[in-house]
């Protein structure tokens, strides 16, 4: 049983390191992917796999409400002790996520014919990337099926096994992508086969995981697959309500920060490899915010389910506190050691210089972030995705304002200014429904899960 003296700092820290670890593993994925080919490729090989993965990263994020809902739900779920109602959860995800990646798979055509059309890296280089795209697209479903399984482990707050899934599937996509394009010389079409092969194999083995995980609180005369729950039509329309709002959210963010680059472009081709890198840096620090944002979705989510403000506070409280401590470092680092970065990304002094001098607008754009992921991980673990969707819409109208008053007077300085005040209002909007997301909890009895 958890109290709130068990909502310790070292308990939310022992439960952030796994999943900071597990979100540090992904760009490991593509440096191997970039090295393998930048060996053993070519030039548009090595262009194709950049095309490639960024059509992937691009539909994938589009549809990453399929983690971030089943969190909310799920951590509700274990907070009310509902263990039937985790796995009904965990059904109609698995259903969602297996659909809409069936559906991708049907779509590829129309999706690879409106991507390509949008890019630019020269024939050869985008027919590779094509060959890359039509074997990469069978995994689709094994893909969103994945998000479903992390979401619910997430919300489940097993963290640890969350790590043992992400190294599952980087370590065996890394040695088949080295044993197919590598030693057996297929390049592209050897990477895109290994990242599939390794996205069906996380789904068995994350999947067979899981399922033991679920097994023991599993009362052997009732079906393991609740399906009445399941396929309950009031269920799957507030599944389906809420993935829609957090994809409105998420696509907002995605034209946000595209919209960022592209006008760093305008200004110059200096610009915007610059701003590339000092994005680079707040990835960076977004794998350590976003540790701390998925174990306050957990908490949140069992304190709403258990109906206990009291653990409400305590969770809101100790998690901010160690975020923000968090952003302030990760900010003094940036802004005091972000040049030693800058030097080993690239021996371009242009573009050096470019990037040193705005250096400061990264880390200022770290620290105050740390306020929009927590309360992201608040929402999130809640469930209370349309006033996410609300505050995605307020927070990109403020950004495009504040862009349109400063990027003129101020250049490349007003720009950054823009996705600074962007990033606060995102937390600012967010904070205006906080109060009556608080009052929709109520004193009960201690949290459970």
């Amino acid at each position: 049983m958890m109290t709130t003296q068990t909502i310790t700092y070292t308990y939310i820290l022992r439960k952030a390191w796994p999943i900071i670890l597990a979100n540090a593993a992904v760009p490991l994925l593509g440096l191997v992917d970039t090295a393998i080919i930048g060996n053993v490729g070519t030039v548009a090989d090595l262009g194709a796999i950049a095309l490639g993965a960024l059509i992937f990263s691009f539909v994938y994020w589009s549809f990453g409400f399929l983690r971030m809902g089943t969190t909310g739900f799920t951590a509700q779920a274990v907070g009310a002790s509902d263990d039937e109602e985790v796995r009904a959860i965990l059904g109609r995800s698995l259903l969602l996520g297996s659909t809409l990646g069936l559906a991708l798979i049907l779509l590829q055509w129309p999706i690879a014919s409106v991507a390509f059309s949008l890019l630019s890296g020269g024939e050869q280089m985008e027919s590779v990337a094509q060959q890359y795209f039509s074997i990469r697209i069978w995994g689709a479903p094994a893909t969103l099926s994945n998000f479903a399984l992390m979401g619910l482990l997430i919300g489940m707050g097993k963290s640890k096994l969350l790590l043992i899934v992400q190294l599952f599937m980087n370590g065996l996509n890394i040695a088949l992508d080295g044993l197919f394009a590598g030693v057996f010389g297929w390049g592209v079409e050897g990477i895109a086969l290994g990242t599939v092969l390794a996205e069906w194999s996380t789904l068995l083995f994350a999947g067979s995981l899981i399922y033991r995980a679920l097994a023991k609180d599993h009362a052997a005369q009732v079906p393991f697959w609740p399906k009445a729950r399941i396929l309950n039509a009031a269920a799957m329309r507030k599944t389906l309500a809420a993935n829609a709002d957090i994809m409105i959210r998420t696509l907002l963010m995605i034209f946000s920060f595209s919209f960022f680059i592209n006008q760093s472009a305008i200004y110059s081709g200096v610009v915007l490899a610059a701003n590339h890198i000092l994005m680079q840096l707040i990835s960076f620090a977004a794998f350590f915010l976003d540790g701390y944002a998925f174990v306050v979705e957990a908490l949140i989510g069992k304190a709403i389910g258990a109906r206990n403000r009291l653990h409400f506070d305590v969770a809101v409280r100790r998690s901010t506190i160690l975020a923000a401590f968090s952003a302030l470092l990760l900010a003094l680092l940036i802004w005091q050691f972000g040049e030693f970065a800058i030097a080993l990304l690239t021996d371009l002094e242009p573009v050096r210089r470019a990037t040193s001098d705005m250096l400061i607008f990264a880390a200022l754009y770290v620290f105050v972030s740390f306020a929009a992921f927590q309360l992201d991980g608040i929402f999130i673990g809640a469930s209370k995705t349309a006033q996410m969707r609300n505050a995605a819409v307020i927070s990109v109208s403020i950004f495009m304002l504040a862009w349109w008053l400063l990027a003129a007077p101020y250049g490349v300085e007003g720009l950054w200014w823009a996705m600074i005040i962007y990033v606060a209002a995102r937390a600012a909007a967010l904070l205006m429904y906080f109060p009556a997301l608080r009052e929709s909890t109520v004193d009960a009895t201690p949290l459970k899960g």
